[in-house]
């Protein structure tokens, strides 16, 4: 997959990588990263020697059909690995548990700590739990990375993606060792995920939104809807005004062939 899926995406967009020195040759280490695009889970693997496993929604694996297992074996060749997400509690609990199990197997680990995509752009509140209790149970350190440009690639609507340079920095390695067997206390959890973000926001140069993305995705839903009632009452307004006005009009035309007529 490296050479034919990372082949053709540094051939097509040539994307710029910085600090790649800081990517250990081997054992394990966390790549905790901002989460633009879809695409962010190839690009970053595609300028990297060595595999990196994300981990994705099980329905990408359990599809029935042919275009289902094609979907399986893409998602497997480029590292994603399974998790079950019905519950957000056994979600996160088998995230975490996935994630030390690639780790103890001296693998790079991917994670992205906003929990989904940015919605604008912006850079929001990493989740507590996830990456710091995977940090914390393993020991291993934790890189920031910053992808740069990659929402631009493909704007959701967009088909035919635009062919341009993406970046990625990739920060030094972040230690946790002084919070070692910590990892359930949530003081702790806050104070290792926010440390990781202010790497990736220096990194990346976004603005920063002290608020979780998925909230943020529910707001603008929200407006959206709000938007679209306004809108069609604001239409049915306007066609019960122009009926009211084309019957007021019909009313004074016959009432002006009475008037011609006479009694």
């Amino acid at each position: 997959m490296k050479v034919t899926i990372g082949g053709s995406l540094k051939l097509a967009f040539r994307p710029w990588v910085e600090g790649l020195e800081h990517i250990p040759a081997d054992g394990p280490a966390i790549l905790a990263s901002n989460h633009l695009s879809f695409s962010d889970s190839f690009f970053l693997p595609a300028v990297l020697d060595r595999k990196v496993t994300f981990i994705a929604k099980a329905e990408y694996f359990n599809t029935p059909g042919v275009k289902g297992r094609l979907t399986a074996a893409f998602f497997k060749g480029v590292g994603q690995l399974p998790v079950d997400r019905s519950g957000a509690r056994g979600a996160g609990e088998a995230a975490i548990k996935s994630g030390i199990e690639v780790l103890e197997r001296g693998e790079l680990f991917g994670i992205y700590p906003e929990g989904t995509r940015s919605p604008d752009g912006r850079l929001y509140r990493g989740k507590p739990g996830g990456l710091a209790r995977v940090a914390l149970a393993t020991g291993a350190p934790v890189l920031p990375v910053a992808m740069i440009d990659t929402e631009k690639i493909q704007p959701p609507g967009q088909v035919m993606p635009k062919l341009m340079r993406p970046g990625i920095r990739i920060g030094k390695p972040l230690d946790f060792a002084r919070y070692q067997g910590m990892e359930h206390d949530r003081f702790v959890l806050r104070a290792v995920t926010d440390e990781v973000m202010y790497e990736i926001m220096k990194l990346s140069g976004q603005e920063y939104v002290d608020m979780y993305a998925t909230a943020m995705k529910r707001q603008l839903a929200e407006a959206a809807k709000a938007e679209k009632e306004a809108a069609k009452a604001a239409r049915a307004a306007l066609a019960q005004a122009e009926k009211e006005q084309a019957e007021k009009e019909q009313a004074e035309k016959e009432q002006a062939a009475k008037d011609r007529t006479g009694p």
